[in-house]
């Protein structure tokens, strides 16, 4: 399997309850809660992701949310009340590739920008889109990209652990990873940003 490049391999380790909400409504397969420990696994070539997701069902108790390919990329999502099931599927999957962690790309933050007292106008242009919380006119909204996309999970996860925040969206599929998130207080705000950038940037990897 020489061919395979390791993308992401992120682990969350205690899924914080609007993570877990949002991801739920946009998961295919079983359902996350709050408090489980998930991890992410992106691939290239793309449909190499059916035969990892296999070695990972039936070498582990854990469970999966989704499967996505795409022209590049493949991708998959496992979570489990019990972190070793899913340390379990990783460590199965990266046995079967012959990889290891310091193959996987380390994460670079694309953009981070906080717009201040959103105008009425775009906040209904944002919650068109959203998979979770209301954007409500006047709230200050936070957004960042990351790549590649799934590391976006741990910025929201840990945000979200750190701050007083409300999760309005996010997207880990593609090539960049996006979030979305609001509050009243913009020193809230800048609390949630600074743990999203220390998580993305304590990632190790190899650069791409």
């Amino acid at each position: 399997m020489d061919h395979i490049q390791l993308r992401t391999y992120a682990l969350v380790e205690n899924m914080q309850p609007q993570y877990a909400a949002s991801t739920g409504t946009v998961v295919k397969g079983d359902p996350c809660l709050a408090g489980m420990a998930q991890l992410y696994i992106e691939m290239v070539p793309g449909s190499e992701v059916f035969r990892l997701l296999d070695v990972a069902l039936k070498n582990s108790s854990a469970k999966p949310g989704f499967l996505v390919v795409e022209r590049e990329y493949g991708e998959i999502e496992l979570h489990s009340m019990h972190i070793d099931d899913v340390m379990e599927a990783g460590r199965s999957i990266l046995d079967l590739t012959k990889l290891s962690l310091a193959d996987r790309i380390k994460p670079s933050i694309v953009s981070v920008q906080i717009v201040q007292n959103v105008d009425p106008y775009q906040a209904q242009l944002i919650n068109r889109g959203r998979y979770g919380s209301l954007l409500l006119p006047g709230e200050h909204l936070l957004i960042m990209e990351v790549e590649p996309a799934a590391y976006i999970s741990i910025a929201v996860n840990e945000a979200e652990k750190h701050a007083r925040i409300k999760l309005v969206s996010f997207d880990p599929v593609g090539k960049y990873g996006r979030m979305y998130l609001s509050a009243d207080d913009i020193s809230e705000i800048r609390i949630a940003e600074q743990a999203a950038i220390e998580a993305v940037e304590s990632i190790s990897g190899t650069r791409s």
